[in-house]
This record gives structure tokens, C-alpha cells and sequence, in this order.
């Protein structure tokens, strides 16, 4: 007797046909599965930016930050650093969800644009928003609509920026102390 493996017809219907039941498969797993999956709602969490302003007092850091935020607005993220290269930085939510982000370090105001504004920003017409920082902001946008209001204090360049529209960002800076 010879040990001949078996074989089996293969056509191209039948492999067409295999084919169309794989796809189908994928399809309705696909489908079943979008039926059942929860929104990927993501909330921010709101951080205590406050105790930062405390904790940068008693190191003898005079941070610019807002007096309080208006109601509905939240602060989602808070930087802190002490040292050879002290840093602030908040970043808040409005009510609309637009971000608005306060920068302060020991840099010019055309290096904190670059970096949080646009690399190719331009530079505006100085604008007077009154605040207990300064009255005189100097201003900068990008094509995608982000804008900044920069100003020096020392050896310090503050920065306000964000996608916020014009009126958010300078009631903003209206609310800066230090």
C-alpha cells in the first residue's frame, strides 16, 4: 500500500467563498463590537494650583498667577520648579473647554512664544489690559489661531497663551497678581 497523502479539490469558488465569509466575519465582529463600547469621554482632572502658589511663596518666588479663576473654568495642570532654573506654569479650562495656559521662567518672551505659541509666531500690537502685573502686553498669534500676550518682568518673561478666544485671554490677565 503507498502512503500517498490525501488531497482534495481546491477551486477558485471555494477559495472566493472562504474569502467572503472571512470579510463578513471581521465585519460583524467590527460592528458588534462599536454596539457595545462606552463613549471615551475623557474629563480632565482639576488639580489644586493654589497650594503651588503657597509652596512658591515660601521658597521666595514671586509667581504671577490669577487672583482666582471664573466660575466654570478649571485648572487642569500646574508646573513647579525651584532651583538653578525656576518655572511656573498653569494650565486652565474655560467653560467652553478653551485652553488658556500661563507660562513664567527665566527666558525671553520671543523663547516662551516659540514654545508654547507657534515656532513662526508673529508678533502684534501691544495691547493694554490692565492687571496688578503690568498694563502693557505684547502680542502674537499663529495661522492656527493660537495667541499670546507676553511681557518681562526682571530677568522673567511671563507668558499668557492659548486657544481661548481674545476676550477669555485678556479677562484673564485682568485677574494675574503676584
Amino acid at each position: 500500500m503507498s502512503q500517498q497523502p490525501s488531497r482534495y479539490t481546491r477551486s477558485f469558488g471555494g477559495m472566493t467563498g472562504a474569502l467572503i465569509v472571512t470579510v463578513l466575519f471581521v465585519l460583524a465582529f467590527v460592528a458588534w463590537r462599536g454596539l457595545f463600547r462606552g463613549e471615551g469621554e475623557v474629563t480632565p482632572e482639576p488639580v489644586e494650583w493654589q497650594e503651588s502658589v503657597e509652596l512658591a511663596e515660601q521658597a521666595d518666588l514671586q509667581v504671577v498667577h490669577p487672583r482666582e479663576l471664573p466660575a466654570g473654568w478649571t485648572a487642569t495642570s500646574v508646573e513647579l520648579r525651584a532651583g538653578d532654573d525656576p518655572r511656573w506654569g498653569l494650565g486652565v479650562l474655560t467653560d467652553d473647554d478653551d485652553f488658556i495656559g500661563i507660562r513664567q521662567q527665566d527666558a525671553s518672551a520671543e523663547e516662551l512664544v516659540s514654545l508654547y505659541v507657534d515656532e513662526k509666531a508673529d508678533p502684534g500690537d501691544d495691547a493694554t489690559v490692565p492687571s496688578e502685573v503690568t498694563d502693557t502686553w505684547q502680542t502674537w498669534s499663529d495661522e492656527g489661531g493660537d495667541r499670546g500676550y507676553a511681557t518681562e518682568l526682571g530677568d522673567d518673561a511671563v507668558l499668557v497663551y492659548g486657544s481661548a478666544p481674545v476676550a477669555e485671554l485678556e479677562a484673564y490677565l485682568e485677574l494675574l497678581t503676584r
